[in-house]
């Protein structure tokens, strides 16, 4: 999930994952404790050098979650201009819809994952009512309104 930035003078790419369960998607839960701010965002990563956007949120998920995705399909990029425990990041975000090809993961109410540092993780179905209001926000900025067709 890495809302973190790796420098803030450098531009991060990232492919996210759009994996639907009827009214919901799998998100995972952040915090930056320099907002109080809890947040919301879609599982995937950082595209490597070579690497597109698809084969980067292939690779992702597998490490995250040791699953497989398949009918992947581009659905818009954003850029994520943010700041994260109070440093700046820049980001340009492919946006990816995606599905589990195990389909029992779709049963379960959370799904474990890990993160690149080794930290545990469970992602959550969250429907896109859940952030009408801005609060939880979902993150990227823009992510709800190209979800919602706005």
């Amino acid at each position: 999930m890495s809302g973190k930035n790796e420098s803030s003078e450098r531009i991060r790419p990232l492919a996210l994952a759009i994996i639907r369960k009827e009214d919901r998607i799998l998100l995972l839960k952040g915090r930056d404790s320099f907002k109080n701010e809890t947040f919301y965002r879609p599982l995937g990563g950082g595209i490597e050098f070579g690497e597109t956007g698809q084969r980067a949120l292939i690779r992702e998920i597998r490490e995250e979650l040791d699953a497989e995705i398949t009918d992947i399909e581009f659905i818009g990029a954003l850029e994520n201009l943010f700041t994260y425990e109070g440093k700046p990041g820049h980001e340009i975000v492919l946006i990816y819809k995606a599905e589990l090809a195990d389909r029992t993961l779709y049963e379960k109410a959370f799904i474990e994952g890990h993160e690149d540092d080794n930290s545990d993780f469970k992602a959550e179905w969250k429907s896109l009512s859940d952030f009408a209001d801005g609060k939880p926000p979902l993150y990227p900025d823009g992510l709800l309104e190209l979800l919602l067709g706005k």
